[in-house]
């Protein structure tokens, strides 16, 4: 999994075109790649040859929703799908909802509706924790070694 020549790949997801748009363009003006689908299907279609850094997903869209789509994902074989992180993107801020995204397998959540700062937020949090997992579990130093005593 490699960064694009400025950024990092995203990989967004949402039924609706607007906030597709939306994201794609305030994430491309920060040196981002990304890539858009409409439904869950859509993403499956596309994230094993994308291989993103990070996924932002809407919970509520038809075909498969956010929660079919973390499902398949956690359970797949793949490591790569099971450990790629999703920022689920709800309508509502509230603690259920939060809780059944954590228990769906969502690594955060945000609502919409909110500054597209905190996409960039995110994406600033987590991309570079996968990269440093990424290279960990290939075997490549992650972190400068210790001076010896």
């Amino acid at each position: 999994m490699s960064t694009t020549a400025s950024g990092f790949k995203v990989l967004v997801i949402d039924d609706s075109n607007t906030i597709r748009r939306s994201a794609e363009i305030f994430l491309k003006q920060g040196g981002h790649d990304v890539l858009l689908a409409e439904d869950g299907f859509d993403a499956l279609a596309k994230v094993n040859d994308y291989q993103p850094h990070l996924i932002f997903c809407d919970i509520l869209m038809p075909r498969l929703d956010g929660y079919g789509l973390l499902g398949r994902m956690r359970a797949s074989r793949s490591e790569h799908l099971r450990a790629m992180p999703v920022v689920v993107i709800s309508g509502t801020d509230d603690a259920d909802e939060r809780l059944q995204a954590k228990e769906a397998g969502a690594t955060d959540l945000i609502t919409k509706g909110m500054p597209t700062a905190q996409l960039v937020s995110r994406l600033t949090l987590l991309a570079p924790l996968v990269i440093a997992q990424k290279r960990f579990d290939s075997g490549v130093a992650v972190a400068p070694a210790l001076p010896a005593y």
